[in-house]
């Protein structure tokens, strides 16, 4: 195999184990899987996940918590978060700032700082994850 050969076969291989980007689509909400948690009381349900065609990874979810529940202890991480609250009320804690958030309000989360959420309602909180991972 000459060095010409070699490239091609070398990029062709790395083309191979790539994962196409995410095309263009409509998620109904009914279609959308009920995903397991650790507490049976809350309910997960992935949206996408994958990169765009630059190369940027997003990953949305929906997280529906039961009243007084969180979906996991404060923690942080490398990636950045929005977080749009769809139903009932959360508190949201972000380094060391406490909010209250009802429907239609976000938080933005940025990289590396600790952050936690739970319902603090007599109901239901339902809300969207957008998980940006550059």
């Amino acid at each position: 195999m000459n060095r010409r050969q070699l490239a091609l076969f070398t990029a062709a291989l790395a083309v191979r184990g790539q994962q196409p980007a995410l095309p263009s689509k409509t998620y109904k909400y009914a279609d959308l899987p009920v995903r397991p948690t650790a507490n049976p009381q809350n309910k997960s349900r992935p949206v996408l996940d994958g990169k765009t065609h630059t190369g940027f990874r997003v990953e949305m979810h929906e997280t529906e918590l039961g009243p007084g529940l969180a979906p996991h202890p404060p923690h942080s991480h490398v990636h950045e978060e929005l977080v749009i609250v769809n139903e009932g009320t959360i508190e949201v804690t972000i380094g060391s700032a406490v909010s209250q958030l009802g429907p239609g309000s976000v938080a933005y989360v940025e990289s590396n700082i600790e952050h936690g959420w739970r319902n603090i309602g007599s109901t239901r909180a339902r809300y969207f994850v957008l998980t940006l991972r550059g």
